[in-house]
Order: C-alpha cells, then structure tokens, then sequence
C-alpha cells in the first residue's frame, strides 16, 4: 500500500536474520523472544509480522508452519535474504569446548560443527548463541555478523555455512488478506479426510489439471497420532488457483492463506 508506515513484528533480539530483513522492510520494526510471539502478536491484532518459512538448506522452519496451522492468519508478502554464518568466540578454533547454535544454523552449518566435534547447546535465536558466549571461556557461536559485534565476540571463522548461496524465504503473516492485483504466489494448509492409497496423487492433480505449477509441497505432523500429516502447499498465482481450492472440497479441509507479492518487486509497500 504506498504510502503508509510499516511496522513488522520480527523474531529479535537485534541481529538475527529477521532483524536484518525487517529494518529494510519496514519504518518500524517491534522485536519478540519467539517465532510463536510473532504469531500470537499477530493473532491479537497487534500488527504484521514477519517469520522465516524454509530455508535452501535446512527446509522449513517448523515454528512458522505450526504457526501458520494455528492461527487464523494470512501471508501478505515474501522476501528472500542470503544467509551468511560466522564462527565466533574469544579463542582460537582449535580451543573451542562448547558452540552455541539455533537450530536451523546448526542445519546449516553442520559441516563445521561436525568437524568440531563439540557438545552443541540449541538456541532461540542467532543473537541470543552470540550473548551465550562469554569473555573467559573456550564457548563459541555460529551467529550473524551484526550479532557478533554487537555482543562483542571475535569472528574467528566467516562464511561457514555448507552451501555459498544459502537463502532464506520470509514471508509477512497479516490478520486480513492481501487485495493487491501483482501477487505471484499463492500458499494453501490441506488436511486430509481420509487416509487411503493415491490420496497424495489426487490432491496433486487438482493442481496438475488446470496446469497450476506447484512450488512447494512439505508436510508436517497432523498432531493427531502417528502416520497422520497435513501439507503446505506454494504454487504461482493463476486465475485457477480459487477453482482449484474449490476442487479440493471433498478431498480435504482447506486453509487459504491468500496470494501475494514478492516485496523485493515493490508491490507490498
């Protein structure tokens, strides 16, 4: 919408990943502990926020996607940012006793901290694995650059992520729906009725006939016993993804999150 300020809700403290992304994004952005705070912000009618969805390396982001089953929200926008990790600590590599990591950088990064070979303490975020390594101790982080510093820890490695051009998709999660007419891509929950053989294939096929390319499938625990599972699908904004959804009604229950733009394109703000 041009014009108006921009405010976005973003996993902090400053220097994570989010942070980074937000403050080009918006005029404002309120930092919160957890990705599961941003949700609820936004559930409250609080604000936007803003949540990593998957990653080009570790795949989805299983806060957000539980974020995204439980709350009645809708994605207004996504943003792509290249991800660099740094190894950071007051000693040398070959002294370090202990790293300190959040989970999806652990991913990320497990060719390092395997050849470390060190016990690894799971974090909330890049910036709380940079505050956890204290002056005097053999601790280290695979943090964010701006984390580092901010924190004042030494980089003593950078870019140790496993792969060069790592990229983290973000998506902007809103109580109402984005109404603008550039969207590129189109996010939908289905959760199956039933459970019986080729149901996968059918589901896909209501995509597959009106030739709507499907961007990405994932799945995810239907918290409701073993074997049951609902799927996150991304497929490119068409005129027939509405008669597609409206296909899908005897085959799963339906959870739209709308259509959107890439913010990089301009077309959010």
């Amino acid at each position: 919408m041009p014009g108006r300020s921009v405010t976005l809700a973003a996993l902090g403290p400053e220097g994570t990943f989010s942070h980074t992304l937000a403050v080009r994004l918006a005029d404002e952005v309120v930092l919160l502990p957890t990705i599961g705070a941003v949700f609820a912000h936004v559930a409250a009618g609080k604000g936007d926020g803003l949540v990593p969805i998957e990653n080009s390396e570790a795949g989805g982001v299983g806060p957000t996607l539980d974020g995204l089953a439980a709350h009645q929200v809708f994605i207004t926008g996504e943003a792509y940012l290249p991800v660099r990790h740094h190894l950071a600590s007051f000693v040398k590599k070959e002294e370090i006793n202990v790293l300190y990591a959040h989970p999806q950088t652990h991913e990320q990064c497990s060719r390092l901290t395997d050849a470390l070979g060190v016990a690894v303490i799971h974090t909330a975020s890049n910036a709380a694995s940079a505050r956890a390594v204290l002056p005097g101790t053999r601790a280290a982080a695979i943090t964010t650059r701006e984390a580092a510093m901010r924190s004042g820890v030494p980089i003593v490695e950078s870019n140790v992520q496993d792969a060069e051009d790592n990229t983290t998709r973000f998506v902007v999660v809103s109580r109402t729906p984005y109404a603008g007419g550039d969207a590129v891509k189109c996010s939908v929950l289905l959760d199956p009725r039933t459970d019986r053989t080729g149901l996968l294939a059918d589901l896909l096929a209501v995509f597959a006939r009106p030739g709507i390319n499907l961007t990405r499938i994932e799945s995810r625990p239907a918290k409701r016993g073993i074997g049951r599972y609902v799927f996150f699908l991304d497929g490119e904004s068409v005129p027939q993804w509405q008669e597609a959804l409206e296909n899908l009604a005897d085959l799963a229950d339906v959870k739209t999150f709308g259509c959107y733009p890439c913010l990089e394109a301009g077309g959010w703000r």
